[in-house]
């Protein structure tokens, strides 16, 4: 089983962390190829970096996507997820999403805590765009960024646990999801400082995608339309395909 590791950041580096992170997760389940964003932030922390993500998420998928059995979306923030579903041949599976449901399904109560305080209103609106508020009862941040934990993730260790118990003595969260490829790595260390369970978002969609992969799929009808200004690989998978005048079954 081979699946789409793709970061729609620049930072190589994070790339590389969270492959290796989830090689050790998959095992010998799946090969995961990991890709980079060719354009964009280095770290996704406002609603422009996000939607430019959204953009170069789609990019990088037209030019490495072809072979791959599903795609793992590693940005808490599942910058373009619907748009992927929309493209892609094969299952597309977001680290926010696959996060949410997992907590619905351990928690009647959930909660979120990342890095970066403009991500808390970019997070609400993503659950709620997905349809998975039902439960979530608080987003914590730290001021830290995401590029700054990963540049540093002890120093960021005592926020993050204090933003994780907020959550179960404020909100009465039953769990809480640790967000963020950046993060990746940083739940079980937290866990003996937090009373409920700690989810990994790395984890969490590994598991998804995994599962995603092996399941049936039926994907919906391709779309296409004449772009202008694309990337080569991207705007030919966009262009409508010329049948001769015949449907595509």
């Amino acid at each position: 089983m081979r699946i789409l590791l793709l970061n729609p950041n620049t930072s190589a580096s994070v790339t590389a962390l969270v492959a290796e992170r989830v090689a050790e997760i998959a095992g010998a389940a799946a090969t995961f190829v990991p890709v980079t964003a060719r354009f964009g932030a280095a770290y996704i922390a406002s609603r422009s970096a996000l939607a430019i993500a959204g953009h170069a998420a789609l990019d990088a998928f037209a030019e490495h996507g072809r072979g791959c059995d599903a795609v793992f979306l590693a940005c808490f923030g599942d910058p373009g997820l619907l748009a992927l579903r929309e493209i892609a041949p094969v299952p597309v599976v977001g680290m926010l999403e696959a996060s949410c449901l997992e907590a619905q399904g351990v928690a009647s109560r959930y909660a979120i805590v990342t890095g970066g305080a403009l991500w808390k209103p970019m997070l609400a609106e993503a659950v709620a765009g997905l349809g998975l508020g039902d439960g979530l009862v608080g987003i914590r941040t730290i001021a830290r960024t995401g590029g700054e934990i990963a540049r540093d993730p002890r120093a960021a260790m005592p926020e993050l646990a204090a933003a994780c118990r907020a959550c179960v003595e404020h909100d009465r969260a039953e769990a809480v999801i640790l967000g963020g490829a950046a993060l990746v790595g940083l739940a079980s260390l937290l866990q003996p400082h937090v009373p409920v369970p700690v989810l990994c978002s790395v984890e969490t969609g590994v598991r998804a995608v995994i599962a995603a992969a092996r399941a049936p799929y039926r994907r919906p009808p391709a779309v296409t339309f004449d772009t202008t200004g694309l990337g080569e690989d991207l705007g030919f998978l966009l262009k409508p395909q010329d049948t001769g005048g015949q449907d595509i079954e």
